[in-house]
């Protein structure tokens, strides 16, 4: 099986590679086994530092490897960089706080001693999408290492360039050997690595098919997974909201990473008072974005990162406009080479329509319109997805509902919801389970175990 790297910008093949035999994989979980005995004995200290020299290269290199992402997978190469700026912030982070966050805990009980001590599992298996390439790996794998765990990376066929490179980063950092290992394979082998005793635990970010799959088959054998999963965030605007901001910055929600993130903002919640402005400044902003080569500085939005994604958007939109809706801009891919879709606004969009169930994994943004807060947030929780959601609002009243009404992992006020390693990251519902991030996503993979001592 040949795994390629393919610009979705100009539909050329950049590089192909050979997929893992099943020996070749056999080879590389003995290696994670004999690894994990290894690294789980370093100090914080020791990891520590190969984090902080991970960070570094990121840093140094951050030109380099965010025109790698961007050939890959379509983003805009200034938010390529920046990618590969923030895995360097989730790398230090880690490595300023991974000690204290799984230091022991005393507890206060009947014994003369006793405490909670947290411990690494083993091999987790990490299966990655394509949409931040890197940024996804790293915010698993910063804590995995620092934890005392192994890392093995099934990533998205689609970025084989960024996976083999992220395992040079750690290699190159120091890490201990084979500590961090990529498996160029398809999807097949993934139940067999999953059942394979010396994987201890999966983490999955993907659609919700990839997640149901893989949380059965760990399911079947007694192992942990995290899943972060689809989602189809509401951003709300309530009459007292600074428009001009909240129209600016809806454009960024809908829009980042070329529409396709699972945090990007796309039900668009107005309140009928200020409904008519919001949708003149929202539909405005949207229709002046370049489209374009993602290598430009002047592109705002580069292309889809497959045809298959880009046709099944537009399939969605279609059906959307059968079932009522109305396209305000955008609408149709664009002609020529490349993966590329216009940002499209809908509005009338009809309840049970794609645009109203499903998550659009593009520029395509739905606008509804509601009478108070509480259709708000009827209409924002009307999905299966619970991932993040935004709420604009000046009215203290009104931000104290929104926060605890929203059903969702993350609800951002008078903002734009974003990833934080400081935060825990992750959803409910169909979102999926677990988090990522902070010290919640550190003591995913861990035994938290209990020590109780009844005295000398």
């Amino acid at each position: 099986m040949a795994i390629a790297s393919v610009n979705p910008a100009t539909g050329e093949t950049l590089r192909t590679f050979e997929a893992l035999s099943s020996e070749e994989v056999e080879a590389r979980l003995a290696r994670a086994w004999t690894a994990f005995e290894r690294h789980r004995a370093t100090s914080f200290a020791e990891r520590a530092g190969w984090l902080l020299r991970a960070a570094e290269i990121l840093e140094a290199e951050k030109a380099e490897l965010g025109r790698t992402m961007t050939l890959e997978m379509g983003k805009p190469l200034a938010a390529a960089v920046a990618e590969a700026e923030k895995c360097a912030w989730v790398c230090r982070y880690y490595a300023e706080h991974a000690a204290a966050q799984l230091a022991d805990e005393p507890v206060a009980t009947g014994a003369a001693r006793s405490f909670i001590r947290y411990q690494p599992l083993g091999p987790v298996l990490a299966v990655m999408p394509w949409n931040f390439p890197f940024w996804q790996v790293f915010r698993f794998a910063a804590p995995a290492l620092m934890a005392g765990n192994v890392g093995l990376l099934k990533h998205a066929s689609n970025v084989p360039q960024c996976a083999l490179a992220i395992e040079d980063i750690f290699r190159r950092a120091g890490v201990t050997p084979d500590a961090f290992q990529t498996l160029l394979i398809g999807s097949e082998p993934v139940e067999g690595i999953l059942a394979d005793p010396r994987v201890r635990a999966a983490t999955l970010t993907g659609s919700e098919g990839a997640g149901s799959a893989v949380g059965a088959a760990a399911g079947r054998h007694i192992k942990p997974t995290v899943l972060e999963l689809g989602g189809s965030d509401a951003f709300v605007v309530m009459p007292s909201a600074d428009l001009e901001v909240a129209a600016e910055t809806a454009v960024k929600a809908r829009t980042v990473n070329n529409g396709q993130s699972c945090i990007a903002a796309k039900r668009f919640i107005v309140h009928e008072a200020v409904a008519a402005e919001f949708e003149r400044l929202f539909v405005a902003r949207m229709a002046a974005l370049t489209v374009g080569d993602p290598l430009d500085d002047a592109t705002d939005v580069g292309p889809l990162a497959t045809p298959a994604i880009r046709d099944e958007l537009h399939d969605q939109v279609r059906r959307s406009v059968a079932a009522g809706a109305r396209v305000l801009t955008g609408g149709e891919p664009l002609e020529g080479p490349g993966n590329f879709y216009p940002p499209t606004v809908l509005t009338d969009v009809a309840e049970g329509s794609p645009a109203w169930e499903e998550e659009l994994f593009g520029p395509v943004a739905a606008l509804f319109r509601v009478a108070d807060v509480e259709e708000a947030l009827r209409v924002a929780n009307a999905t299966s997805f619970g991932l993040g959601a935004a709420a604009w609002t000046r009215e203290p009243a009104e931000q104290e509902r929104f926060m605890d009404a929203l059903e969702a992992g993350a609800v951002f006020i008078n903002g734009m919801v974003a990833s934080d390693p400081r935060l825990p990251f992750g959803g409910v519902k169909r979102s999926g389970y677990g988090r990522e991030l902070s010290a919640f996503g550190i003591r995913e993979f861990v035994n938290v175990k209990t020590v109780w001592v009844a005295g000398p």
